[in-house]
This record gives structure tokens, sequence and C-alpha cells, in this order.
């Protein structure tokens, strides 16, 4: 897979608290990257300004190649799929800063709730078009 697959872009500096003792950034960063990157690109489309709420049901991380202290980092999140009524699902790609294949690739799928049913509900037409901005329909090689 290769950065270009990729429509909007997050940076974020690795923190030594990043790393853990085998000198390289813990697993769970990789997470906490990726929900960045998803939420700050929902935060600029102003989805959390919407009656409903998205939530994770699923994620997963192939991890590549360690990432280390210091970095910057580079996230990559494309839309892969947008269902009928309340789905999304992201392919994520972390790469330390200007390389062209990422260390890590991942997956969100959220499903949006009604804030006061907690059920599923209708993606709201602002954020599906956000979606669509940065929707992939190209077939992802990882």
């Amino acid at each position: 897979m290769h950065r270009s697959f990729f429509k909007y872009w997050h940076k974020i500096p690795t923190r030594w608290m990043d790393q853990d003792a085998f000198g390289h950034v813990n697993n769970v960063q990789y997470y906490s990257f990726m929900d960045t990157a998803v939420c700050t690109f929902l935060r600029k489309n102003k989805a959390f300004e919407q009656k409903s709420r998205p939530f994770v049901v699923h994620s997963s991380c192939n991890y590549k190649k360690p990432i280390a202290f210091p970095s910057e980092v580079e996230i990559g999140v494309s839309v892969i799929k947008i269902g009928k009524t309340s789905s999304c699902i992201y392919k994520i790609g972390l790469f330390e800063e200007g390389a062209d294949v990422p260390n890590a690739v991942g997956n969100f799928v959220h499903v949006w709730t009604d804030m006061e049913t907690e059920k599923p509900t209708v993606i709201p037409q602002a954020v599906r078009e956000a979606y669509e901005a940065i929707q992939n329909h190209e077939q992802y090689h990882e």
C-alpha cells in the first residue's frame, strides 16, 4: 500500500512516553494515533455538532515496521465504504514522515448512533458528504 491511497492527512509527533521498553512506539499508541486522525477529520467537518455520534464497533491494526521516538507520524485516512444508512469503514495508514510505505495499516468501523436512544441512525448528510470527499474506490493492497 502506498501513501497515494490516502486522501486526508494528519501529523502527530511522537512523545518520549509513547515508546516502550523495547525502544519503539508501543502498539497501543498506534490506535491512539488512528483515533486522533479520524476524530480530527470528523471535528473539522462538524460531525460533533450533530444529534448523533459515531461509535467504533471494530478496529484492527497490522504492524509492518516499528516507529521510534523522536519522529513525526503522518496518518493517512481514506473511507473505503459508506454504508446505506449508519456505517462507515476507514482505512488508515501510519507513516514515518516522508515515507511512501506505511509502518502500520489499520481499519476502523464507525456506526452512527442517536445520542438519546443509542440506536443506529442515518449518517448526517454533511458528514456523508465529507466521507465521500475522502472515499477511495481503488482496490487496496497491504
